[in-house]
């Protein structure tokens, strides 16, 4: 069963120009997914595809201008006041940069607890002993709670981050660019680190990455996105092996591999410039840049359709490169 469903999600943004003018950024555009429990969806895409955007409006951080985001059928968008602050408990946010962050002038223990005393859960009695066990699962020492932010190393307070999050046991935890601040040696601890509580406490992630070997190894299913819309979705293995868009392809073309195989595949290319977000064509988001691009492609925008069993595409004529 899905634990969240999030059905035509779009935010606009009011740009406002020259002479009184102002014209609208659709930085999501119509998004549609699901997240079974227990499970990992990525989202991916290149800086200002829409992605941390989709995320944080899911989780009421970024105001939604249309659509629902559902978690376990309770449509979190309709929800204010006190419903609200007990339904932010279920879901919590690991942010990209371990530096911004985290508080610097609150100790790395009061930056644990502030959730849980922000939403009154757990009883108080029991919020010191939460901190401890926190800070325990994530790799830290106890006395390391008395210290502040600035006398840990960057994955320590990125393990903060996470002990953060988990503070009010959330069903979901969104992952914007958890580790891409961090070095590659470290990067591999943390997400050694999510995988492992992942599989102790049954979290379920919303991964955020541009970085396609972290979301290969955390992911189980991946969607696409380029200029505020899903342009592809499938599980890990299928989406990798088999891409069925251009925009994936070029994407997964451009990691260097040390595959012989994978080199000597025709690399497909994305040539040309992105079109203006404030003014966008009328057909495909990509066909300006897309080495397979038609007329059709030009004048009608694909719809976001299931080409085989799991595996969606918004492609007029996808298929594997080199097809």
């Amino acid at each position: 069963m899905s634990l969240l469903e999030i059905e035509n999600l779009s935010v606009r943004f009011r740009i406002k120009g020259g002479w009184g003018r102002s014209a609208w950024l659709h930085a999501v555009d119509d998004v549609s997914l699901s997240l079974p429990r227990g499970k990992t969806l990525a989202l991916v895409g290149e800086s200002g595809s829409g992605k941390t955007t989709a995320a944080l409006a899911a989780a009421r951080l970024v105001p939604a201008s249309e659509g629902a985001v559902r978690l376990d059928g309770t449509d979190l968008l309709t929800l204010e006041g006190e419903t609200l602050r007990r339904a932010r408990a279920r879901v919590q946010v690991i942010f990209q940069d371990p530096y911004s962050s985290l508080n610097p002038r609150l100790r790395a223990g009061a930056i644990v607890r502030e959730p849980m005393d922000a939403l009154n859960t757990p009883p108080k009695a029991e919020r010191a002993d939460r901190v401890a066990e926190l800070f325990a699962q994530v790799g830290l020492r106890p006395e390391q709670q008395a210290l502040f932010p600035h006398q840990f190393s960057g994955g320590q307070r990125q393990r903060i981050g996470i002990a953060r999050a988990l503070a009010t046991r959330p069903e979901l935890i969104v992952c914007d660019e958890a580790v891409s601040a961090l070095d590659v040696a470290v990067q591999a601890q943390i997400l050694n680190l999510l995988r492992r509580l992942q599989a102790e406490l049954g979290l379920t992630f919303l991964f955020i990455s541009h970085d396609l070997g972290v979301v290969q190894h955390m992911s189980d299913r991946v969607a696409v996105m380029y200029m505020g819309r899903i342009v592809e979705e499938a599980d890990r293995g299928p989406l990798f092996s088999a891409p069925l868009h251009p925009y994936t392809q070029a994407l997964l073309a451009a990691v260097p591999s040390i595959d012989r195989r994978r080199r000597g595949r025709s690399a497909v290319k994305a040539t040309g410039e992105t079109p203006d977000p404030l003014n966008p064509p009328p057909g495909c988001m990509f066909a300006s840049r897309c080495p397979r691009a038609e007329a059709l492609c030009r004048e009608t925008r694909p719809a976001l359709e299931e080409k085989s069993p799991g595996h969606r595409a918004a492609c007029h004529f996808p298929g594997p490169s080199g097809d």
